[in-house]
C-alpha cells in the first residue's frame, strides 16, 4: 500500500472509535491515515458492528466506577451535537429506558440504582408493574417492579460507523483496509511509525492504538509497555418483526440483558458476557439464554423473525475504564482503547480527547 504522505498520525483501528479520533484529529490540522485490518464495518468480531448502541452511563458503570461514570455522563451530554454535526442518520432516538426486575433480588437491586442516581442528581421514576405495563403493553405480567430511566437514549452503531467513515474521508483522513499491523517500528523508546503483516513500514510521527480488543496483543513492544486489554465475548441476535414497530418502544434492560429497538420493527437482543478469548462460536447455550430471559419478560418476541446472529469482542480491562492518553514508556504513542461496554456512547468525546493529547492540547485525558 501507499499513502499520499508521511502522515503525522497512524491510527490503528478503524472501528467507531478510530475513527472518530482520525476525524477529530484532521479538523485540527494533522494528517492522517488509519489501517484497518479487516473490512470496514463487517462483524468480524469487532466490537463496533455488533453492539448494541445504548447511552446509558449509569446503567452500565458499576457502584465505585466514579471516573468511568463521569466520563459517561460528559459522553450522554455530548452525544446530541455530536450526532447532529456527523450530518447523518445515525439512529440516534431518545427513547428511554426501562429496566424491569423479576423477583425480589432483582427489585433490591433496582432501588439501588435508583438511590445511585439520586445521589448524582439524576431523574429515575420508580414504577407499580401496573405502570410500566402501561409504558410498555408487551410485558408479562408477572413483572415485580420496574424504574423508567426517560434520558437513556440509544444509536444505531452500523450507522453511527457508516456516518464517522463518510465524515472522516471528507474531511482528508486516509484509510486503508486489508492493512494489518504486527507491530510499531521504533528508534530507541520513541515509535515512529508501523509495520504491516506484508512487510510494509509506514512512517508516522505519532502513533494512535484503537484496536479494540486487538490493542492488548504484542506490537513488537516489552511486557511493561503493554495495555492489560483483553477480549470480552459477546453474542447477539438481531431480530425483526413482520408486523413493523410496535412490540416494545423503549430500550428494556433485565438481569443478564437487554433488548434495544431500532423504531423500524427490529431489534437487538444481546447480550452474554464471557471470558473465552477470541471464540467467535455462536452456542446454542448463549443464544437460547438471551431469549429464554427475553421471552419471558416479552411474550411476544418468540414471534419475531432471527436475521442474525453474531459474537462481539469488548475490549476489556480490569477497573472498565477506558485508556486514553500517552503511552509513559514509549513517545510518540498514545493509546485510545478499553472502551469495554461504553464504545458507542464515549464516541461522541473520546476523538476529541485524543486529538486534544495529539496536538498537544492537552497533556493526558482528564478523569
Amino acid at each position: 500500500m501507499t499513502t499520499t504522505s508521511r502522515p503525522d498520525v497512524a491510527v490503528i483501528g478503524a472501528g467507531v472509535v478510530g475513527l472518530g479520533v482520525a476525524w477529530r484529529a484532521v479538523q485540527r490540522g494533522l494528517r492522517v491515515v488509519v489501517l484497518e485490518r479487516a473490512a470496514l464495518g463487517q462483524p468480524d468480531g469487532a466490537a463496533s458492528p455488533v453492539a448494541a448502541g445504548m447511552l446509558a452511563p449509569v446503567s452500565e458503570a458499576d457502584v465505585g466506577e466514579r471516573a468511568l461514570l463521569d466520563l459517561g455522563l460528559r459522553a450522554a451530554a455530548a452525544w446530541p451535537a455530536f450526532s447532529a454535526e456527523l450530518g447523518d442518520d445515525v439512529g440516534y432516538r431518545t427513547c428511554g429506558t426501562l429496566l424491569v426486575a423479576r423477583g425480589a433480588d432483582e427489585a433490591a437491586a433496582l432501588e439501588r440504582e435508583q438511590a445511585l442516581r439520586e445521589s448524582l442528581g439524576l431523574h429515575a421514576e420508580r414504577l407499580l408493574p401496573s405502570a410500566a405495563r402501561r409504558l410498555e403493553p408487551a410485558l408479562a405480567p408477572h413483572v415485580r417492579a420496574a424504574l423508567h430511566v426517560a434520558d437513556d437514549h440509544a444509536a444505531d452503531p452500523r450507522r453511527l460507523h457508516a456516518a464517522l467513515r463518510t465524515a472522516a474521508l471528507a474531511a482528508g483522513v486516509e484509510i486503508h483496509t486489508g492493512a494489518d499491523v504486527t507491530r510499531l517500528a521504533r528508534e530507541g523508546t520513541r515509535a515512529t511509525g508501523v509495520v504491516l503483516a506484508d512487510g510494509t513500514t509506514i512512517e508516522a510521527g505519532q502513533v494512535v492504538v484503537a484496536a479494540g480488543a486487538w490493542s492488548g496483543t504484542e506490537l513488537g513492544l516489552p511486557q511493561d509497555a503493554r495495555v492489560p486489554v483483553r477480549p470480552v465475548k459477546g453474542q447477539i441476535l438481531r431480530l425483526r418483526d413482520p408486523d413493523g414497530p410496535g412490540l416494545l418502544d423503549r430500550v428494556l434492560r433485565f438481569e443478564g440483558g437487554y433488548v434495544v429497538p431500532r423504531g423500524d420493527g427490529r431489534y437487538v437482543l444481546g447480550a452474554t458476557m464471557e471470558e473465552r478469548g477470541f471464540d467467535t462460536t455462536v452456542t446454542a447455550g448463549g443464544v437460547y439464554e438471551l431469549l429464554r430471559d427475553a421471552i419471558d419478560l416479552v411474550p411476544g418476541i418468540d414471534e419475531l423473525v432471527i436475521e442474525e446472529t453474531a459474537v462481539g469482542f469488548r475490549p476489556g480491562v480490569p477497573d472498565n475504564t477506558p485508556i486514553l492518553g500517552r503511552s509513559a514508556q514509549v513517545d510518540g504513542l498514545v493509546w485510545a482503547t478499553g472502551h469495554h461496554r461504553n464504545g458507542i456512547l464515549l464516541a461522541s468525546i473520546t476523538g476529541d480527547l485524543v486529538a486534544d493529547v495529539l496536538t498537544g492540547t492537552a497533556a493526558e485525558v482528564p478523569a
